[in-house]
């Protein structure tokens, strides 16, 4: 690992130990940045630099935002997760800067953790594809467990819209899904 993206990862790492939020007796947001990490690397073993960055910082600060400062309802959401992309954005781009990345690799980091180029540029498919399976493999069950079967089936379609074909093929051959959820990643 070279000594820059140690450095952004250090840094991520150091703010996401801030926060208040626990699980598994960790930080919330420090676990989740190792669990996309880790999936990345497994997913997608040749990554760049700035999309391994982007990953780790995916939630960076996430606490500092609370969702409840946004109106209830599919609009506060939509505001408050846009919110969270343009901020994660900006602290990992100051971090990567700080690090001796140049602007327009912190941009390429930052434009991944915006969602811009969704469906278009890989790297922001791959971030997704690596956001959603997180989702699937650490988050899914709890999040199910509180919500009707109706909203679970929304979600979980889509979700499937916004990965990859390979993607979505990848969640089948990898996850034991109801027939009814699996039907939401099949082409």
């Amino acid at each position: 690992m070279s000594a820059r993206k140690q450095a952004v990862f250090d840094a991520i790492d150091a703010a996401n130990k801030q926060d208040p939020n626990l699980e598994d007796s960790q930080p919330a947001e420090l676990l989740y940045g190792q669990r996309m990490s880790a999936e990345l690397d497994r997913l997608f073993p040749g990554a760049s630099e700035t999309l391994q960055i982007a990953a780790r910082g995916q939630h960076v600060e996430r606490w500092k935002l609370a969702r409840s400062e946004y109106p209830d309802g599919r609009a506060g959401y939509l505001a408050w997760r846009k919110a969270q992309g343009v901020h994660h954005a900006e602290v990992v781009a100051e971090m990567m800067t700080q690090a001796g990345y140049s602007a327009e690799e912190a941009e390429s980091a930052s434009r991944m953790l915006r969602k811009q180029g969704i469906k278009r540029h890989d790297d922001v498919q791959a971030l997704e594809d690596v956001i959603c399976f997180v989702f699937l493999k650490w988050y899914f069950a709890p999040f199910a467990k509180k919500h009707s079967a109706e909203k679970i089936q929304r979600i979980v379609e889509k979700t499937a819209r916004k990965m990859s074909a390979d993607g979505r093929a990848r969640v089948l051959a990898e996850f034991d899904l109801p027939d009814q959820l699996a039907a939401a990643f099949q082409d």
